[in-house]
């Protein structure tokens, strides 16, 4: 790739992900003396028509105002700059060393269960904050969170909104106006699927994660009951009370499930945990032992289509 440089201050020096209509970057910022490296999340829209490029600077200026707010979260990357170029859209975002939480949470492997509260936890506090923001994340998944080296804390990162950005930068606005599910299968509950996100559709992704997490089972391939609710419990080494907790988190009528983090947390609270599950104190997370198998593999964004 050759090494060009945006807004006069950003060289682009790796390709981290490419889609249709985006890409996502590592580059060094080249304006500051120690050159630090930053994320750059780049929006090409599939027109020129003004009226779609005026929906879009609009759309794009109000979700990158949302994560500069958001940002000010220790474990949200900070926005650091967005700008348009040449009719197309940028966001730069601080790099966070360290390693997305799939590579733990690998197939067949089961995690114990005082981690997997202490992951539950750690998500919520941030998810909480994401909330009384006005904030719905919809992409909530392994992937997505990434054990930041430094201090072993959990990192929410690729926040829908700008995922909804895109999707209205490059479809035509003579479409029907349906609005597409954001979000990836498995992780993703109906009404979110369906363009209807709730503020506990992330409280569903994180209960998904708990599962994947004592089950070693990727959600889309378990199984539900007759009545909706996911079958997992026979494949864990799990406690009555957290399974309960874990179980109201993933109920399919988003109205059954809990309706805000701070009520999980309250519950979470309520179990005994021990030494073990105190991240980065007693826990092993060498990178040397990480599996580089991406454990969301299997998974598709979603489309919204059953």
């Amino acid at each position: 790739m050759n090494a060009k440089i945006l807004a006069g201050r950003y060289k682009l020096i790796k390709v981290l992900g490419a889609g249709g209509f985006s890409e996502t970057y590592i580059a060094e910022d080249i304006q500051r003396s120690d050159n630090p490296q930053c994320v750059v999340k780049h929006l090409k829209p599939a027109t020129t028509k003004a009226e779609t490029l005026a929906l879009a600077r609009r759309l794009f200026s109000s979700e990158a105002k949302t994560l500069a707010r958001l940002g000010i979260h220790n474990q949200i990357p900070q926005l650091l700059a967005y700008f348009e170029e040449d009719q197309e859209f940028y966001l730069v975002q601080d790099y966070i060393l360290g390693h997305p939480l799939n590579q733990e949470l690998v197939s067949s492997k089961c995690i114990a269960e005082s981690l997997v509260i202490a992951i539950l936890k750690d998500l919520l506090q941030i998810l909480k904050f994401v909330h009384a923001n006005g904030v719905i994340h919809r992409d909530i998944k392994p992937k997505n969170i990434i054990r930041r080296h430094s201090d072993w804390k959990l990192v929410l990162i690729d926040f829908g909104a700008v995922k909804e950005v895109s999707n209205h930068i490059t479809e035509n606005l003579d479409s029907t106006g349906l609005t597409i599910g954001i979000g990836t299968k498995g992780y993703a509950p109906s009404e979110q699927c369906f363009g209807h996100p709730q503020y506990n559709s992330d409280i569903y992704a994180i209960g998904m994660i708990g599962i994947k997490a004592l089950t070693g089972i990727f959600p889309h391939e378990l199984a539900r009951d007759i009545d909706g609710k996911v079958k997992w419990m026979d494949k864990a080494k799990v406690s009555q009370p957290l399974a309960a907790i874990i179980n109201k988190m993933v109920l399919d009528n988003h109205k059954e499930r809990y309706q805000s983090a701070l009520e999980v947390l309250e519950e979470l609270d309520q179990l005994p945990i021990s030494e073990d599950g105190k991240i980065g104190f007693n826990t092993d997370y060498s990178t040397d032992h990480l599996s580089l198998f991406d454990a969301d593999s299997p998974t598709t964004p979603w489309t919204g289509v059953l």
